[in-house]
């Protein structure tokens, strides 16, 4: 995977409609090997701003081709000429000017085009494999790009926790890592009992598609039916401050977990996190996949936000990585 950035293509979708008006120009890019804060200060030095004047909704992989869309706050200023801006590394598609900054998480999915090189296998049980993915989505870990690279995020927050003072850049990448691995942990206990996709007593739901949950609620054949649909998905949580939602089984699998990293939910509840919920199905959209004539495998799926590509693809095959993953 990865073995050109061209071989990893993603295209975000912001899920709304620019008003065309407003203080902060909306500047889709293409970058190609291309950190994404480094194009952010690339962006804010052209247009003779703070770095802080510029955001954007999420971090795209470096080793890749990759769409996204920046927010540049220009208030009482032109917009400079953006597609005279010229670099090896990313280009100007288009500006359109919106009434509110980009913030953190604020697009709806990712589009991906994944090329897989030099794939060896049973093409008919990856065939099963892949219809099964595509029926019954997997399980949906954090990537190891939450871990920083080497992986070596969550030791660091230990350390933090422990007193270890930590930069305030640093800090919120240490709590996503602790919040994540033990969120792993969790959904790990699960598919190791085979009910990660299943319904347990004391189960907290989260609507497909949504962050809306609710629960928990007495089983019913009518909760048992809308899993089976896809409409309603299993929670896991994203550990915090506060008491556990969940009840009966599903607590005690949490509470588990919980108990053998207090550490970790000891950090998280002092630096002010909230218990919140996260759904234990990762479902890809649109997926498909076609064998190129060199013996490549190509995969195209979009994925809601906050969901991992790479995390889709273990699913189906071991990988080598010929890039890093982490930005």
């Amino acid at each position: 995977m990865r073995a050109s950035p061209e071989d990893f293509y993603v295209e975000e979708d912001l899920g709304f409609e620019l008003e065309g008006a407003g203080e902060h120009a909306f500047v889709r890019v293409e970058k190609r090997g291309a950190n994404t804060e480094w194009v952010a200060r690339q962006l804010a030095s052209y247009a003779g701003v703070a770095p802080g004047a510029v955001s954007y909704a999420g971090m795209k992989d470096r080793h890749a081709v990759t769409r996204q869309t920046y927010s540049v706050h220009l208030p009482g200023k032109p917009d400079p000429d953006w597609h005279a801006l010229a670099n090896a590394e990313f280009r100007v598609l288009e500006a359109r000017r919106h009434n509110r900054k980009l913030k953190r998480g604020a697009h709806r999915a990712n589009e991906f085009r994944i090329v897989l090189r030099d794939v060896t296998g049973d093409h008919t049980a990856a065939q099963r494999c892949i219809e099964r993915i595509a029926a019954l989505g997997v399980p949906n870990y954090f990537g190891e790009q939450r871990f920083g690279r080497g992986g070596d995020n969550l030791e660091r927050a230990r350390a933090m926790f422990a007193g270890r003072r930590a930069q305030r850049h640093e800090q919120g990448l240490l709590l996503s890592a602790a919040r994540a691995f033990l969120f792993n942990r969790v959904l790990a206990r699960r598919v190791c009992s085979g009910n990660w996709n299943a319904a347990l007593e004391g189960e907290v739901w989260m609507l497909a598609g949504s962050h809306s949950i609710f629960g928990p609620e007495p089983l019913t054949g009518a909760l048992i039916e809308r899993l089976a649909s896809g409409d309603i998905e299993p929670t896991g949580p994203m550990f915090g401050e506060g008491e556990l939602r969940s009840a009966s089984d599903v607590a005690d699998v949490e509470q588990a977990v919980a108990g053998e990293h207090s550490d970790l939910l000891g950090g998280l509840a002092r630096n002010g996190l909230r218990q919140e919920r996260r759904s234990l199905v990762l479902r890809a959209q649109n997926f498909a996949a076609s064998w190129l004539p060199d013996g490549g495998l190509e995969l195209r799926f979009r994925l809601n936000k906050g969901s991992y590509a790479t995390v889709l693809v273990r699913e189906l095959c071991t990988f080598n990585a010929l890039q890093e993953f982490p930005e």
